[in-house]
């Protein structure tokens, strides 16, 4: 119902939308909390289904629970009611689509949407222990954000006129095949180009990069009070490392010599795009790691102490 909606005016839609998704947890976790909290997020956006078609959505992975800033303390929700997210989901989506476009036919398209489906829209949530399977998740959103909507192995035939792709439905759970027509298939492709410069990926709450780094110690200090929330949040926010990343991703690690296999130091990154994107001299001249030193807690015999944050 909203899918021509959001085609037609991804220009302003799109970005609305992935806010949107946070402001809904945010007063979900409030409304369950009975206190203002602010979760992490990483929202991924999606525009496409199985079969190529548009059909914008977001995947979220988020905190179970959030941050109260008035007591300075974390949050950690153990249930939450579904049936109460899919209508806050309902409400948020559509008052989002209402003041976006404040015109006559969105306000007839927001009753209608609010008549035909009493229940709300449905939120699919993963049921069960949070978070028992974010690794995967994680995995499967980072593919998708980098590849086609259709990879070239579910292409089972071309002729020149037609093209024959296969896709696993949603409805029947089986595999299914789709013949159409050259220019059908090259518009259902192209349809899911989003507006130059914007991000798929985005981090909201104390997810958000400057959020993060101011939070990060407090949300240490109230985790470690609860012993049980710790293995689950702190998976989910703390952020990894370029060594880190690169080895998920590839298998090898960047700073391993692949000759002597001696540990090397990351001293100078370079982009064909961006030029030079890391100088550990500059940052040594710049004096980074003074300051560092400097800030850094000591034990009573004066030694800077080394700790190891999550």
């Amino acid at each position: 119902m909203l899918r021509r909606t959001f085609y037609h005016h991804a220009d302003v839609l799109l970005s609305a939308f992935m806010r949107c998704g946070v402001q809904c947890l945010d007063a979900f976790y409030s409304q369950l909390g009975r206190t203002p909290l602010k979760g992490g997020y990483i929202v991924v956006l999606h525009t496409h289904g199985r079969n190529g078609q548009y059909n914008p959505h977001l995947h979220l992975i988020a905190t179970s629970g959030g941050w109260d800033p008035e007591a300075e303390r974390w949050v950690h929700l153990d249930y939450l009611p579904y049936e109460t997210l899919n209508k806050n989901w309902q409400w948020h989506v559509l008052s989002m689509l209402r003041q976006t476009l404040p015109t006559p036919a969105v306000r007839r398209l927001v009753d209608t949407g609010f008549r035909r489906y009493p229940n709300g829209f449905i939120a699919q949530v993963q049921k069960g222990d949070v978070p028992a399977r974010y690794h995967t998740l994680a995995s499967y959103l980072a593919k998708y954000v980098v590849t086609p909507p259709i990879s070239v192995r579910r292409i089972d035939r071309y002729d020149g006129r037609h093209v024959t792709y296969h896709y696993r439905s949603h409805r029947t759970e089986r595999v299914e095949r789709e013949t159409v027509d050259v220019m059908t298939f090259i518009g259902r492709m192209i349809q899911h180009v989003v507006p130059k410069g914007f991000k798929r990926v985005r981090y909201y709450g104390v997810q958000a990069t400057k959020t993060f780094a101011k939070l990060k110690p407090l949300i240490q200090a109230a985790l470690a009070k609860v012993q049980h929330v710790v293995k689950g949040a702190f998976k989910i926010i703390a952020p990894m490392t370029y060594r880190e990343r690169y080895h998920q991703s590839t298998g090898r690690d960047p700073l391993r010599c692949p000759h002597c296999q001696g540990e090397m130091a990351l001293w100078r990154m370079w982009h064909p795009k961006y030029g030079v994107i890391y100088d550990e001299a500059k940052r040594i001249r710049r004096g980074d790691y003074e300051r560092r030193r400097e800030r850094a807690p000591t034990d009573p015999d004066g030694q800077v102490t080394r700790r190891a944050l999550a």
